[in-house]
């Protein structure tokens, strides 16, 4: 079965495309979607396909699940993030005021290694 990515789907309209991995565009109707299944952009599936007097269309399109990476496995719940980015505010506060008297703030790699970790939770 072919595989791609939904460029477009609107639930309303009840139609959307697909961009498969060979680069071919496919119509797909909300009948070939699965009940309860939302379909967004750059959503991954797999699809069968068939010839409409309009061109390719997908007659039936299920999901492909991604496998979580191993930032997403080690990320941090959100109430854990909470009391990291007070503390962090606090540390810029105190960095920015040393950068408006004309030196760089003490600890400098520490805070450099903070903000990537942050980042990283917010990336996954």
């Amino acid at each position: 079965m072919p595989t791609g990515k939904v460029k477009f789907f609107d639930a309303e309209k009840g139609f959307g495309f697909i961009t498969g991995d060979d680069g071919a565009q496919v119509y797909v109707a909300q009948s070939a979607v699965p009940l309860g299944v939302k379909l967004r952009p750059g959503t991954r599936v797999e699809y069968g396909i068939g010839e409409t007097r309009r061109g390719p269309a997908a007659l039936s399109v299920s999901v492909i699940k991604k496998e979580k990476s191993l930032l997403e496995v080690n990320r941090r719940s959100p109430e854990e993030l909470v009391p990291l980015i007070e503390d962090l505010i606090k540390i810029l506060d105190v960095s920015s005021t040393q950068l408006r008297r004309g030196r760089y703030p003490e600890g400098g790699p520490r805070i450099a290694q903070a903000l990537r970790a942050l980042a990283d939770d917010f990336d996954a």
